[in-house]
């Protein structure tokens, strides 16, 4: 009966591990993408630029070329960016941006997802918009009687 257990256990353990190596992966062996920073949420009006940078890098061991493009995907409101391309020896590393702006129509309070895509793969990073409202709101006198 202990033997079963810990055969289990062991089988178990051994699944668990190879199941995080093969997400940790995510088709990321081309090119690894290397943020300055690990993610957050950044607030944004409907039509208000931003501006987004990725480092990419090559672990791999030939020079590599990728089209490497970017989009903001949420459930009500996505955007596109402008595909480029990018070309890397081994070990190298270099930081592309992109330029865009919040649709006028995303509804407030509404979110996007940052996702890269390069060749037949994608990554979804922890960057999200978060669109807010420019109105603001000021009292500019009162009077109690």
């Amino acid at each position: 009966m202990k033997k079963s257990i810990l055969l289990s256990l062991s089988v178990a353990t051994l699944i668990v591990i190879a199941s995080f190596s093969a997400v940790g992966l995510n088709n990321q062996s081309f090119v690894s993408l290397a943020c300055e920073a690990e993610g957050g949420i950044v607030d944004k009006t409907p039509s208000e630029a931003f501006k987004v940078k990725i480092v990419f890098k090559n672990t791999g061991k030939t020079e590599g070329t990728w089209s490497v493009n970017i989009a903001f995907e949420g459930e009500v409101w996505t955007w596109s960016g402008t595909p480029q391309t990018l070309t890397l020896k081994p070990s190298k590393t270099k930081a592309l941006t992109w330029n865009g702006t919040v649709p006028s129509n995303a509804p407030i309070d509404s979110v996007a997802r940052l996702i890269v895509y390069y060749n037949d793969s994608f990554t979804a990073l922890d960057w999200w918009i978060h669109v807010i409202s420019s109105a603001e709101l000021t009292i500019t006198s009162s009077t109690v009687e």
